[in-house]
């Protein structure tokens, strides 16, 4: 092979779980904390002003400590992905678990004590270098600061959460390093499947009853430990509520909204937008029915490909992903095309079909090493294809955040989905550009599509279902069986009553519900999906000549918020329906394509 399907860990910390030089970096680390506990005790405004060179120092320090969790989180997280069986590389994550907490409490220290500076005396504080250039992010701290409670309380929230909170998220990470998924080879054999390789191969293959068989073992499996999956769930929930109240939140889309410093008008706009739309998108789903023998599609056909005549789908093996993604991303971007050859030809990406890993895909950010890491389970399809190049937009994303002041870097989740959606909608359209036959065309239409109806009715099911659920929890535990209606309710609601079963225990199996960073991890998805194809578009009306364009805007998405960052780099409003229903009408024009080639097909 050209390329190594296995990530270089060795060369952050070499040694895996057991490493030596990762146990240095976690005594640096606690020193560290402890100095910059210190520094921040001693810290008083008025002695530091005019200059507040102790400040400068501070920060220092906290960029240090910042970049030393990061860097190391993502290696002991990355083993735990690609080895759920990794107990040793679990306590260590504990240990470093451990030290992020205590790094929350100190800098709940001190934003108290910036929200203490009068604001007269803070605008001369953020005026002058290097504040100046993270105004935003300071103000921002400083203004949630206000909800703060008192120190020994944060400290308090802090430690319980080590074993509650994040207690109840490892929890979870537990019970599905147990789960493998039966199933029957033809030859009457049985395979046990990761959860991983299971839902590729439940979402790709073109044989109904192996889709089936798939989805009927797939929710037996997680229905089996629904009860203790629904505990996770509960407690997690019932955490962050009372956290909330603690500190005066009564609204808990109040935390999600900050986080992706966007308003709640964005976000309903966004939605009514899409709910208007949403028959088109009900015929694509039944077309697709009819195209697979159907009335009506099944959960487990909804990302089934499209086989139409002799056609069998174009097979990615890895080498040859990689260099299609390479040369297409060379198309809009130079600099993106010469970021990913860099990637793979220095191992970043653990792509392995195997048994014994996690389900799903991330990248993760390396800010020491200055690189990223990529986690998926590759199986040699056009969709894989698409997700590598989604990863690789996440990764190139960080890249050009290199140059910027650390506290700059840290861009919310619906925007951080734009770059990677962005990358995926340049490999997505050269694959249907370059199809080879009609049929190969639909096959990769229907491909690009499903993204959408992903985006429109899976995405929005899951918000519908966490915000019923939030409400419920706000009263009292949710059980496993109201858990599965809810879901149930949900997805309905979302694919309009389209599809003749749905997926009740999606609740236990989909890992996004369990984050104990970010709630609400679902709504930015479409968000970042929608706001890419705005972006998408302006780029194949102004080529090459956009890059710089596009890495100005990627490198704002750290200090501004998201409506400014619209009408800055794309002077859009992004509480009227305007902009959403333009990225909508782009997927309608491949739907009404898709419609019409197909129809010879349905009679």
């Amino acid at each position: 092979m050209k390329y190594n399907i296995n990530w270089d860990m060795d060369s952050v910390f070499s040694g895996g779980s057991s490493s030596a030089d990762l146990q240095e970096k976690v005594q640096l680390m606690k020193q560290q904390l402890t100095d910059f506990s210190q520094k921040i005790t001693d810290w008083e405004w008025k002695n530091d002003q005019p200059l507040y060179t102790e400040l400068k120092d501070i920060l220092t320090l906290q960029e240090a400590l910042s970049f030393g969790l990061s860097e190391s989180s993502t290696f002991i997280r990355g083993l735990m992905s690609a080895d759920v069986t990794d107990k040793q590389a679990g306590a260590v994550y504990g240990k470093i678990t451990e030290i992020r907490s205590s790094f929350s409490t100190v800098l709940t220290v001190l934003t108290k004590k910036t929200v203490a500076i009068p604001d007269s005396e803070w605008e001369k504080l953020i005026s002058q270098p290097p504040f100046n250039e993270v105004a935003f992010v300071l103000n921002e701290d400083r203004t949630q600061g206000k909800e703060l409670l008192s120190e020994e309380e944060e400290a308090l929230i802090n430690s319980l959460s080590l074993d509650g909170f994040n207690g109840w998220g490892d929890h979870y990470n537990s019970i599905v390093a147990t789960i493998s998924i039966p199933f029957t080879e033809k030859d009457g054999s049985i395979t046990q499947l990761s959860a991983g390789q299971a839902q590729n191969k439940m979402e790709s293959d073109p044989d109904t009853a192996v889709r089936q068989q798939l989805f009927t073992e797939w929710e037996k499996v997680w229905s089996k430990k629904a009860p203790l999956f629904s505990d996770s769930l509960n407690h997690l929930a019932g955490f962050r509520l009372a956290n909330y109240k603690a500190h005066g939140v009564t609204d808990f889309m109040k935390r999600p909204l900050e986080y992706n410093r966007m308003s709640k008008a964005t976000l309903d706009t966004m939605w009514e937008t899409i709910n208007t739309n949403k028959s088109i998108v009900v015929d694509y789903l039944n077309r697709k029915a009819a195209l697979l023998g159907k009335n009506q599609l099944s959960w487990a056909d909804v990302e089934a490909p499209v086989l139409l005549g002799d056609y069998a789908p174009q097979r990615y093996p890895f080498d040859k992903g990689a260099d299609f993604i390479v040369e297409n991303f060379r198309k809009f971007s130079g600099k993106m095309a010469d970021f990913a050859q860099y990637a793979f030809d220095h191992s970043w990406i653990e792509a392995e079909n195997r048994g014994g890993k996690r389900p799903g895909g991330y990248c993760a950010n390396l800010p020491e090493s200055g690189e990223s890491r990529i986690f998926m389970t590759y199986a040699e399809s056009p969709n894989e294809v698409s997700t590598l190049a989604h990863e690789l937009g996440h990764a190139f994303h960080s890249s050009v955040m290199r140059e910027l002041p650390a506290l700059n870097r840290g861009y919310a989740m619906n925007v951080a989905e734009t770059a990677s959606t962005f990358a995926e909608l340049i490999v997505a359209d050269a694959t249907v550009q370059e199809a080879q036959s009609e049929e190969e065309k639909i096959n990769l239409l229907d491909s690009k599509i499903q993204r959408a109806a992903t985006m429109f009715m899976n995405i929005q099911a899951r918000y519908l279902f966490e915000t019923h659920f939030y409400k419920e929890r706000q009263e009292g535990i949710v059980t496993e069986n109201r858990l599965n209606e809810l879901m149930e309710a949900a997805q309905k609601e979302a694919f309009e009553n389209s599809l003749s079963d749905y997926h009740p225990a999606f609740w236990a199996s989909k890992l996004h519900f369990y984050n104990t960073g970010v709630p609400f991890y679902n709504f930015p998805y479409t968000f970042g999906y929608l706001f890419s194809m705005g972006i998408y578009a302006k780029s194949l009306n102004e080529g090459t000549e956009f890059e710089e364009q596009y890495i100005s805007l990627l490198q704002d998405t750290g200090s501004m918020t998201t409506e400014d960052l619209a009408q800055k780099h794309l002077s859009v409003d992004l509480t009227q329906p305007d902009f959403w229903q333009h990225g909508i009408n782009l997927i309608a024009n491949d739907i009404h394509t898709f419609m019409a080639m197909t129809e010879k097909y349905t009679h």
